[in-house]
């Protein structure tokens, strides 16, 4: 999103300091998401996973990819070099050791963060600088997060990364390797021309009937839950920046948390919070009218999270129920990035969010202790 604007900061500030580099904004935008439109046929989307049927894994939700022939090739491709490492792949099990590279700021990192606190998952975080980023020098795929798995085992994506692992906590007997391979990396063409990697099947937990039951004892519950998260991931991450940076002062409070929170050298701190904050003011109006926002944002802000809150309804207490499923998860982690700032105290007073917020706050912070 705002990264590479940002980062072309960085060539002014070097003029100004040899040592100095321009923040890349922790905030970026959501790519399109595929394969989640329909299920091949007779084939139920809570089927166990068979080893011997990647291929068919990754394709039972996949009638609506529309990318036709040579995108099929390309998955094609990639499947059968997932299966190739899975044949030598070390088994995983379940004693898993996580590693989280992120920016502390960014939502999709929150995202993560707060799925893994509320499953009680241990992990460990490396804060990545998001200048030079010679944290993740080691990996071709050059966004946050990342996870690895035991050290050996990458998954990228923040939806990629949370089904796969919510996967793995409802399907022990499965490895990582094995659930990854309903993922499949592949590339593609945003409505800019511009090539980008999606994922297929990002929204689906890949279950067996029973724990499908277990997980989803509700109605469309599953349906619901992956709308919402996808919308999350498409509307929801939009809404953000320009909010944060809706004014100089705002942008420059934002830049100061960022700065306080990220991981800056002195230099880097510097243009982060003054050259930073002025050119994402001027970005983030370039962003309201990208996205068709109205001229005061926070009213999309304030829409996006009322039709959220109308989504789980006055009878419950969260979308899943008596406790979070993945789309409480997901909002929550968005939004929390907000914290602290104008933005987030205006959402507070004027939505209905308050109490939604208040209790998820609480139930992640009861299960990460």
């Amino acid at each position: 999103m705002a990264a590479a604007r940002v980062r072309a900061v960085s060539r002014a500030g070097r003029l100004v300091y040899d040592q100095a580099k321009a923040p890349l904004l922790p905030l970026r935008t959501a790519g399109r998401a595929y394969g989640t439109s329909r299920f091949g046929a007779g084939r139920s989307p809570c089927a166990p996973l068979r080893g011997g049927g990647v291929l068919g894994c990754a394709f039972i939700f996949g009638g609506g990819f529309g990318f036709g022939f040579g995108l099929y090739q390309t998955v094609k491709l990639t499947l059968q070099q997932h299966l190739a490492e899975e044949a030598k792949a070390p088994d995983l099990g379940t004693d898993l050791k996580l590693t989280l590279y992120q920016y502390k700021t960014c939502p999709f990192c929150s995202k993560v963060r707060v799925f893994l606190d509320y499953h009680g998952i241990s992990y460990e975080t490396v804060e990545v600088n998001p200048v030079m980023r010679q944290e993740i020098k080691w990996s071709d795929y050059r966004k946050v997060p990342i996870v690895m798995v035991n050290g050996t085992v990458q998954l990228n994506d923040s939806s990629v990364i949370i089904s796969a692992l919510m996967t793995s906590l409802m399907s022990k007997e499965k490895t990582i390797p094995q659930i990854l391979a309903c993922y499949p990396e592949m590339k593609a063409k945003n409505e800019h021309g511009k090539e980008v990697i999606e994922f297929g099947n990002k929204y689906w937990v890949m279950v067996n009937d029973a724990d499908c039951g277990q997980l989803y004892p509700e109605k469309d519950s599953r349906k619901e839950e992956m709308k919402w998260r996808k919308w999350v991931d498409d509307w929801l991450v939009h809404l953000i920046s320009p909010n944060v940076y809706r004014t100089p002062g705002e942008a420059l409070a934002s830049f100061d948390y960022i700065v306080r929170e990220g991981k800056f050298g002195r230099f880097e701190g510097f243009f982060a919070k003054y050259v930073g904050a002025a050119a994402m003011w001027i970005i983030s109006k370039r962003l309201k009218n990208r996205h068709n926002l109205q001229e005061d944002v926070r009213q999309d802000l304030y829409k996006a999270v009322n039709d959220w809150m109308a989504a789980v309804g006055k009878k419950k207490l969260f979308m899943g129920g008596e406790s979070p499923n993945l789309a409480d998860l997901a909002v929550f982690g968005v939004l929390r990035v907000m914290e602290g700032l104008q933005a987030f105290n205006d959402m507070m007073e004027n939505t209905k969010v308050k109490n939604w917020y208040r209790r998820m706050e609480k139930v992640v912070h009861n299960q990460s202790s």
